[in-house]
C-alpha cells in the first residue's frame, strides 16, 4: 500500500464517514479491488476500520477516530506506521506523507510511530526463491524493535543444530517476500533469517542501538557481502541453447547471460559460492554441456561421473544404459 493513498483513505473515511469499496475506488481513482485491498491491510493492522454488512453498509471508521490521528490508541498508532513505513524505502512520496502522519499524531505516540515506521526496509531485489508465508514471528519481532527491548531467539542455521541467541534488535527487511531481523550481538552486526527462528521472547532487558543508524545502509552491506560469497566461484559452460531457460530456472540470478555461440549453442556464466555446487547444479546436464573454464570444474564433474558409475552401474536385473544422450529440450 502507498503511504500517499493510505492519508487519502483516511481523510476520505472521516470527510463521508462511511464508503464502500466502490465508491473509494472512484474517490481514489483506482480500481475496486485495490481500494478493497487497502481497507482490510488498515483493518488487519489494527487501525479501527471496520465494514458494515447489509442495506446501506460500507467501511468506516469507528470509535470516534479521525484523521489527524488523534482517535487512535497507542497501539493502533503503532500498528499504523509499521503498515504504511516500509513504502517510504520504495516511493519517495510516501516520505512526505509520513511527515504529515507524525505531526498528526499526540506528541505522546511519536517517538512509538516514527521508531515502528522506521522498523521494516523493503528491498524489491530478487534473491533465492520467493517466500509466500507471513513468519508467526514477525509480530514479536516488530513489538521488540519499537520498544527497543533485548531478544532471546532459538535460530536453527541450514548446517547447525539450533542455539539460542541474545539479539539487540534493530529492524526488519522484507526482500522477496522473505523476512531477515538486523541486530547486534556482542556489539557485533548480525543477520537473521526470520523463517528459521523457532522461537523468540523478550528479555527484559533494554537493546543497544547504534547513534545514527541506518537500516538501509546496514542492508546494503549484507547484501554486498552476501553477492560477493554467493558468487565466489564462476565456471563457464557452452551448453545447447535448449537447457539456457532451464538453466536459469535452476541456478536463478547465478545464471549470468547467455551469448550464442552458433545457431545450437550458446556460453553460460554462472556462480555459486564453491565450485562444488556448480557441478553438481551442471551434473544432471552433462549431455548437454562443455566446461570451457576453469579445467577444475572439469575433472569435478569428472569424478562425479565415476562415481556415479560405479555406484549404478548396470549389472544383471538391472536396464542396460542408453548408447547415446536424448536430443536437448526445445
Amino acid at each position: 500500500m502507498r503511504a500517499d493513498r493510505l492519508v487519502a483513505v483516511l481523510l476520505t473515511l472521516q470527510a463521508k464517514g462511511r464508503v464502500t469499496a466502490a465508491q473509494l475506488a472512484e474517490e481514489l481513482e483506482v480500481s475496486i479491488a485495490t481500494a478493497r485491498r487497502d481497507l482490510e491491510a488498515l483493518s488487519a493492522a489494527g487501525i479501527p476500520v471496520y465494514p458494515q454488512a447489509g442495506r446501506g453498509g460500507g467501511w468506516q471508521l469507528l470509535g470516534g477516530a479521525r484523521t489527524d490521528l488523534s482517535g487512535l490508541s497507542a497501539g493502533e498508532a503503532r500498528a499504523l506506521f509499521l503498515l504504511v513505513g516500509p513504502a517510504a524505502s520504495v516511493a519517495p512520496e510516501a516520505k512526505t506523507a509520513l511527515r504529515k502522519l507524525v505531526r498528526a499524531l499526540p506528541e505522546t505516540f511519536r517517538t512509538d510511530a516514527e521508531a515502528a515506521a522506521e522498523a521494516v526496509v523493503i528491498d524489491p531485489g530478487e534473491w533465492g526463491r520467493p517466500a509466500t508465508e507471513r513468519p508467526e514471528l514477525l509480530p514479536v519481532l516488530e513489538a521488540a524493535i519499537v520498544d527497543r527491548a533485548r531478544l532471546r531467539i532459538r535460530y536453527a542455521a541450514w548446517n547447525r543444530e539450533p542455539a539460542d541467541r541474545v539479539v539487540d534488535p534493530w529492524g526488519l527487511v522484507q526482500k522477496h517476500g522473505r523476512w531477515y531481523l538486523l541486530g547486534g550481538v556482542d556489539g557485533a552486526e548480525r543477520t537473521y533469517r526470520v523463517d528459521r527462528m523457532l522461537d523468540a521472547a523478550p528479555t527484559g532487558e533494554a537493546a543497544e542501538r547504534p547513534d545514527g543508524l541506518d537500516l538501509a545502509e546496514v542492508w546494503e552491506r549484507v547484501t554486498a557481502e552476501v553477492d560477493q560469497q554467493r558468487s565466489a566461484a564462476t565456471a563457464t559452460v557452452i551448453v545447447d541453447s535448449g537447457i539456457v531457460p532451464l538453466l536459469h530456472t535452476q541456478f536463478g540470478q547465478r545464471a549470468v547471460g547467455a551469448v550464442e555461440v552458433d545457431p545450437a549453442r550458446s556460453r553460460v556464466t554462472l556462480t555459486a559460492p564453491t565450485e562444488a555446487i556448480i557441478a553438481r547444479g551442471l551434473a544432471g546436464w552433462a549431455e548437454y554441456l562443455e566446461v570451457a573454464e576453469p579445467e577444475s570444474l572439469r575433472r569435478e564433474l569428472h569424478r562425479l561421473g565415476a562415481a556415479l558409475v560405479a555406484r549404478n552401474a548396470p549389472g544383471e536385473g538391472r536396464p542396460p544404459a542408453q548408447d547415446s544422450a536424448p536430443a536437448p529440450p526445445t
